[in-house]
């Protein structure tokens, strides 16, 4: 039975694609069947991190409307033949998306024998967003420590709770609380909002605290998800939110400043 996890946030550019991407190659690197797809219907940046834009032929929208099968339009990733993409289209409108023609897709790709399909959903509450966690189970909401990000994923929390399949039924999606972009140096100065402080404004325990790093946008550039950086701590911190996914109890890294020894502190390291 397939497990579906929507990628979430309330504020765009908290890091909402590059932890997709991320979580998608980490449950496959366990072994796992992944399937990633990409509601940002217009815009569509996944295949860029995956690095696989050239290889896109059919999208998301093409497999909806009837105009390519869904063995068409599943790019299959160098790295993991375990682990295939669905973009989506740079050239319709949102509208485009239907919820029977979603929920059909999400059906062939269960029949498929994957074991996790992740939602890559566009910020906010529109309607790409709302169909891409209406069928969750699971929603790891992506945010940045500062007031802005948390205050737009309550809202999101709200509608996870009330507008989707779960809530229909009575039950609930398991919601997760991913940190990205999180300095120590920034919260010890009172800039950036604590670990705690997030936790306990949104009511969630953090799955994730990614820290504030060039390798993020470097391994972006290069069609690489950061997780496969495993010298980066942003790579490692990927790799730990993922293993707490599939329910491994991990201590939380990065996430304290950390003390200068005694040469650094004589020598200016």
């Amino acid at each position: 039975m397939a497990e579906i996890i929507v990628i979430t946030s309330g504020k765009g550019g908290v890091g909402k694609t590059t932890s997709s991407a991320s979580i998608a190659v980490g449950l496959a690197r366990q072994g796992k069947k992944v399937a990633v797809i990409d509601f940002d219907v217009g815009l569509r940046n996944l295949d860029l991190i995956m690095g696989c834009e050239r290889r896109v032929v059919y999208d998301f929208v093409n497999v909806i409307q009837g105009e390519a099968t869904l063995r068409q339009a599943l790019i299959k990733d160098k790295r993991f033949d375990n682990l295939h993409v669905l973009a989506a289209s740079q050239t319709r409108d949102k509208d485009a998306l239907t919820r029977e023609g979603v929920e059909k897709v999400l059906n062939d790709l269960a029949a498929e024998g994957f074991d996790f399909i992740l939602c890559d959903s566009p910020a906010g509450i529109e309607k790409g967003a709302f169909l891409a966690m209406y069928f969750a189970d699971r929603a790891v909401v992506v945010v940045n420590p500062e007031v802005s990000s948390v205050r737009d994923s309550d809202r999101v929390l709200g509608l996870l709770a009330s507008k989707t399949r779960r809530a229909e039924r009575g039950e609930r999606v398991q919601e997760y609380l991913l940190l990205t972009r999180y300095n120590p140096r920034r919260v010890e100065a009172g800039e950036m909002m604590s670990i705690a402080d997030v936790e306990e404004v949104l009511g969630l325990k953090a799955i994730g605290v990614v820290p504030e790093s060039p390798d993020v946008l470097s391994s972006s550039n290069k069609g690489e998800p950061v997780i496969l950086e495993e010298t980066s701590a942003a790579g490692q911190a990927y790799t730990d939110a993922v293993a707490r996914l599939l329910g491994e109890d991990r201590p939380m890294r990065f996430t304290q400043v950390e003390k200068k020894g005694l040469l650094q502190k004589l020598f200016g390291g």
